[in-house]
């Protein structure tokens, strides 16, 4: 069995004296693994970084095995962004949180997605509200979406500006005036509208809001907890804010 493919490096392990392991997101193949031979040499050290972009040639005798992955690069985004904390710790954020999705199954939308976001992280100004976004359609592909398009309450689709933690749908101004300090904030760059580049306080409420159910429907029923990283970008956001 055989496969090529481009596709964005997530985690790379040491394998033996000198291969690794290396765990790929790819748009058909979806979350694959495979040995890479020499993979800890100097010439390969470098590609295998997660947020690297390689082109992969997987094989194996049997689809069950782990295989053995040829890699070349394609774009070494670590490389520009190695001096930024903060963008270092988006692009570590996306590729531990990709790890999510199960195995060999195809998430199209997330994985351009992700290459979506993390060409944003090298120079886009405003990645972090595009990273708040992904982690929505994260929570879609692991089957915890959110409904962001009409009141809970009333089924209006004017005025959202809150989402209930217990239902994870949006709610209006008016309907969740009684309730608000038990809503969380939506901002409006979550609701496809207008209004303008969203402030440092618009992404801290949309990583509040996805942090919340990440927890709920993710981390908390698996065991496992936020990625240091995601911490790390929240708290620098933080810290600008004030």
């Amino acid at each position: 069995m055989q496969w090529s493919e481009e596709g964005i490096i997530l985690s790379v392990r040491k394998h033996g004296e000198t291969s690794a392991i290396a765990e790929l997101f790819t748009r058909s193949q979806g979350r694959y693994l495979g040995l890479v031979r020499g993979g800890r040499s100097r010439r390969l050290r470098p590609v295998l970084q997660p947020g690297n972009s390689v082109y992969a040639t997987w094989r194996a005798r049997l689809s069950e095995h782990l295989g053995t992955m040829e890699v070349e690069a394609s774009k070494l985004r670590v490389a520009v962004i190695i001096e930024d904390p903060l963008r270092l710790a988006g692009l570590s954020t996306l590729t531990s949180l990709s790890q999510l999705v199960a195995e060999r199954e195809a998430h199209e939308r997330l994985y351009d997605a992700s290459l979506l976001v993390l060409d944003a992280i090298e120079t886009d100004a405003h990645w972090t509200a595009l990273l708040v976004r992904w982690e929505l359609g994260l929570l879609e592909e692991l089957g915890f979406g959110l409904d962001l398009s009409r009141c809970a309450a009333t089924g209006t689709q004017d005025d959202l500006i809150y989402v209930s933690p217990k239902s994870g749908r949006a709610v209006s101004g008016a309907a969740g005036e009684r309730y608000a300090d038990k809503l969380f904030r939506l901002p409006m760059f979550l609701r496809g509208s207008g209004g303008g580049d969203p402030t440092v306080e618009d992404i801290l409420s949309g990583f509040a809001l996805t942090g919340y159910f990440l927890d709920r429907h993710v981390f908390e029923p698996r065991g496992v907890p936020k990625p240091e990283a995601r911490e790390r970008v929240v708290s620098r956001l933080a810290r600008i804010s004030n």
